[in-house]
């Protein structure tokens, strides 16, 4: 083999085992289609998908493919709603789904979808509920390091797991993903699960509530969320500062006439009805 072509496999080897990076990445650091098939027959590398390459022969899962999608390729996406809530724990509350729900500004790649998972990717516009959130596709993890502590918390709404913002998966905030996960009321989600789970989120942070009533805007989330927190009355209900939300005016309301449906096996009030 070339010295440089040897060179270059060197390169390759700093790659952590089953990370994924597309055609693009190799082409920029000089790896050519025909090296790159010279890569996949000598199995230096594999290709789960058409362009996406892995090093390594590590069973492939979700979390590896989105944690090389932030760390890498640079992706702006981050796993959020009823995935997040799931990874942090809350799962029982929802019921397991083959879904993986991401939100960010951009679409991801389609290879993505095509890779041979047993999950369904949902892509969610971030900037629908909040708007003026940056586009950050990498954090500053400067003062981040291994460590034992399973989450990393980073500022606006977004934690790391496994405790590094290097390595770790980048997710929503149980509070961020609660507000993703209410947008999805009545559509993709029931009442009555929403209500379960918020039965047991008796630990929020108070301060994390605040910034994403301040930062949402949708009048749709921010009043069902009261309404659910009002039926809880966690104890961090007490902390928030209900006058500095805006929550529109006019009566809006969901179920029609606000009468109990088998469904959702809650009554829903009528101030509720028809809200967007």
């Amino acid at each position: 083999m070339a010295t440089g072509n040897r060179g270059k496999l060197n390169q390759l080897q700093q790659l952590p085992d089953g990370a994924l990076v597309d055609a693009a990445w190799l082409e920029r650091r000089g790896y050519s289609s025909s090296l790159r098939s010279q890569y996949v027959k000598a199995g230096w590398l594999n290709q789960p998908a058409p362009r996406v390459y892995r090093r390594g022969n590590s069973p492939l899962g979700w979390r590896e493919a989105i944690i090389s999608l932030q760390t890498f390729l640079e992706s702006d996406v981050t796993v959020g709603g009823r995935s997040a809530l799931e990874e942090l724990g809350y799962g029982h509350y929802l019921g397991r789904r083959r879904e993986v729900h991401l939100y960010g500004a951009q679409r991801p790649p389609g290879w993505l979808a095509a890779l041979p998972l047993e999950v369904e990717f949902v892509w969610h516009n971030s900037r629908r509920l909040f708007p003026d959130d940056p586009v950050v596709t990498r954090f500053d993890d400067t003062q981040s390091s291994a460590s034992d502590e399973p989450l990393h918390f980073l500022p606006g709404g977004f934690l790391i797991s496994g405790g590094t913002a290097k390595w770790g998966l980048r997710l929503a905030s149980a509070e961020r993903a609660l507000f993703q996960l209410l947008d999805e009321l009545p559509g993709r989600e029931t009442f009555h699960q929403v209500d379960m789970l918020m039965e047991g989120l008796a630990n929020l942070s108070p301060r994390s509530l605040q910034v994403q009533l301040a930062s949402c805007t949708s009048i749709k989330v921010k009043r069902l969320f009261f309404y659910f927190a009002d039926r809880h009355r966690h104890a961090w209900l007490e902390r928030l500062d209900r006058s500095a939300v805006d929550l529109g005016t006019g009566k809006r309301v969901l179920v029609k006439g606000g009468k109990l449906d088998p469904t959702y096996l809650i009554t829903v009030p009528e101030e509720l009805d028809g809200l967007s």
